[in-house]
């Protein structure tokens, strides 16, 4: 399926801890009601085949919604599952392999923390850039140095890709953030580990972005 800009408004990547009181599935579909625009299923402890499980489950659930679902780093499950596409990262194989698995139809999505991959995937066969860590955050602890607003202006200079921001990110952040050029932020704990995921998903999309309690 192809892209469209606008899916990367509300990105959210989905967290097994945090979404244990309500559950992956649920948490999802409240977020999706608030507002969310696209869906990453992250998931590192668990094995391909709950992987594929879950997936399966969640484009279920997001059927009729227009919302897409990725799948972290696990291009099997992606396939398997029938998901509309995968996120990769530096470590996790050639964008050009990533897309041979894929196909040409599904999305792809590569994180970039410095200008010199950002430059690199200018020739790559990927549909977007998740890029940063704009601040440090606990639901990735091996991630690269924070860039900063500063950072990730110079990142989406360096790219006429659709790109997302990543990183500790929080609704009050949201005017400077979008400011930068990118076209959305993605969140885990701002969204995931809230008590009510929709109205914390609103609170990105609010005119004065208050952050949800």
């Amino acid at each position: 399926m192809a892209l469209n800009r606008a899916a990367l408004r509300l990105y959210l990547v989905t967290d097994p801890l945090l979404c244990k009181n309500l559950g992956v599935v649920d948490t999802v579909l409240r977020a999706v009601a608030g507002g969310v625009t696209m869906v990453q299923l992250r998931d590192k402890p668990a094995t391909t085949a709950e992987r594929i499980a879950l997936a399966r489950a969640l484009m279920l659930a997001l059927k009729g919604t227009g919302v897409p679902l990725v799948v972290n780093d696990d291009l099997e499950a992606a396939v398997a599952s029938g998901a509309d596409g995968a996120h990769i990262g530096q470590g996790d194989g050639s964008p050009d392999q990533a897309r041979a698995r894929l196909g040409p139809d599904r999305i792809l999505g590569l994180s970039c923390e410095t200008p010199q991959a950002v430059r690199a995937a200018k020739t790559a066969p990927v549909d977007y850039l998740g890029l940063g860590p704009v601040f440090a955050t606990g639901t990735k602890r091996d991630h690269e140095r924070p860039i900063g607003f500063d950072g990730l202006a110079a990142l989406v200079a360096e790219t006429d890709l659709p790109t997302v921001a990543i990183g500790g990110l929080k609704a009050d952040h949201v005017p400077v953030v979008m400011a930068t050029g990118v076209d959305g932020l993605s969140v885990v704990s701002a969204i995931c580990g809230k008590t009510d995921p929709q109205l914390a998903a609103a609170a990105f999309l609010c005119p004065d972005n208050r952050s949800a309690k």
